[in-house]
C-alpha cells in the first residue's frame, strides 16, 4: 500500500513511517518542518517540504491507498493563546485535505485525534460513548474534524477512523540502528523533561498538587508507547468499509501517576530527579485514562509496552541524541 503521512517529519508521524516501510509499504512524508525535523524522516520514505494545504495540484500524481494525517498544531497553553491559527491549520487545513482526497479518489484516512475531546470526563476509564467537552481550542479543533470526518464518510464514502488518545512516550529503533523519538523545540511532557532534569540539563520537576485522591496524591494520566500507538495506526489501515468512521481510544486503561512516572525515570537513569512540590494547577482532574476495548475489538490491538519499556526507550533515545 502507498501511504501519504502528513506531518511524518514529527515525533509521532516519524515513526508511524519508519513501521509502515519495515513492514513493506510505500510511504509519502509531507511537512512544512515548522515544527518536525527533516532528518527525522526514515530513509525509504518520499519527502516533499509543503503544508497540507497546497497538496491539491500534486496528490493525484502520487497514487496514493490512504491518507495517516499527523500535521497538526498541538501545543494546548499555544491554542489558548493563538486559537486562529489552531482553527487554521488543524481544520481549515484538514478540509482541504480531505477535498484533496476526493478529487484524486484517495479513499482513506486515519486521523491522529486526542483523547481531549472529552475534556474533564466524569466517568474513568473514559469510553467513546463519553460526553465531548474540550477544554481549550486544540481539543475543540480535533473535535471539529472527527465531526467532519464522520460528515465526509457517510456523503462521499470514505473510510475513516480516528484514534484518540492522551500522552505518547517512548521512541523506536529501527533493525538498521536508526532511532526515532521525542525533540520538540518546546518540550511540555512529562518524560522528557523528567529526563532532561535528571541528565542536569533541565530544571526542577514541578510536582503540581500533592493532595489528589489518588493512591500516591498527584494526578494520574494515561501513557502509550510510541511503537504501540504507531502499530495501531498501521491496524487502522485495514479497518471499517466505505462509509464507516471510527473513533477508538487508545489508552491503557490504568494510567501512571506522576510520582510513579519520576520513580521510574530515577530508576532508568539511576540518577536522582530534583522534584519541588507546588500547588495543583486549575483546571487539572485528578485522574485521566482511557479504555482501549473498542481499539481492541475492530483493531485487534491492545499496548504491549509498559512504563518502564518508555522511559528506557526514550532514556537510550536521549542519550543517543547527545552523543
Amino acid at each position: 500500500m502507498r501511504v501519504l503521512v502528513t506531518g511524518g517529519a514529527g515525533y509521532v508521524g516519524s515513526v508511524v513511517s519508519a513501521l509502515l516501510l519495515a513492514e513493506g509499504h510505500e510511504v509519502i512524508v509531507v511537512d512544512d518542518l515548522s515544527t518536525g525535523h527533516a532528518d527525522a524522516v526514515p530513509p525509504g520514505a518520499v519527502f516533499h517540504q509543503m503544508s497540507v494545504a497546497a497538496l491539491d495540484p500534486v496528490l493525484g500524481d502520487w497514487d496514493v491507498d490512504a491518507v495517516m494525517h499527523f500535521a497538526a498544531k498541538s501545543l494546548v497553553g499555544e491554542s489558548v493563546q493563538e486559537p486562529a491559527m489552531y482553527w487554521r491549520n488543524n481544520v481549515v487545513g484538514t478540509v482541504a485535505l480531505l477535498d484533496s482526497m476526493r478529487a484524486h479518489g484517495v479513499p482513506r484516512i486515519v486521523f491522529s485525534s486526542t483523547a481531549a475531546v472529552y475534556g474533564q470526563a466524569e466517568q474513568q476509564p473514559i469510553e467513546e460513548s463519553a460526553p465531548t467537552r474540550p477544554t481549550n481550542p486544540y481539543g475543540a479543533t480535533k473535535l471539529a474534524v472527527d465531526m467532519a470526518l464522520t460528515n465526509y464518510a457517510q456523503a462521499y464514502g470514505m473510510t475513516a477512523v480516528s484514534l484518540r488518545y492522551f500522552n505518547v512516550a517512548g521512541a523506536y529503533e529501527t533493525a538498521d540502528g536508526l532511532r526515532f523519538g521525542e525533540r520538540h523545540a518546546v518540550e511540555t511532557h512529562l518524560i522528557p523533561n523528567a529526563l532532561a532534569s535528571a541528565a542536569g540539563e533541565g530544571e526542577a520537576m514541578s510536582l503540581f498538587g500533592t493532595d489528589y485522591p489518588t493512591p500516591d496524591g498527584t494526578c494520574v494520566r494515561d501513557y502509550i508507547h510510541v511503537v504501540d500507538l504507531a502499530a495501531a495506526h498501521v491496524s487502522a489501515l485495514a479497518a471499517g468499509e466505505p462509509g464507516e468512521h471510527h473513533i477508538l481510544n487508545l489508552g491503557s486503561g490504568s494510567g501512571s501517576s506522576v510520582r510513579e512516572v519520576l520513580s521510574a525515570v530515577a530508576a532508568v537513569t539511576q540518577r536522582d530527579v530534583p522534584v519541588v512540590e507546588a500547588p495543583r494547577r486549575a483546571g487539572d482532574p485528578a485522574v485521566l485514562v482511557a479504555s482501549h476495548e473498542q481499539a481492541t475489538r475492530i483493531l485487534g490491538w491492545r499496548p504491549q509496552r509498559d512504563l518502564e519499556a518508555m522511559v528506557s526507550d526514550a532514556w537510550q533515545f536521549f542519550l543517543a541524541s547527545r552523543a
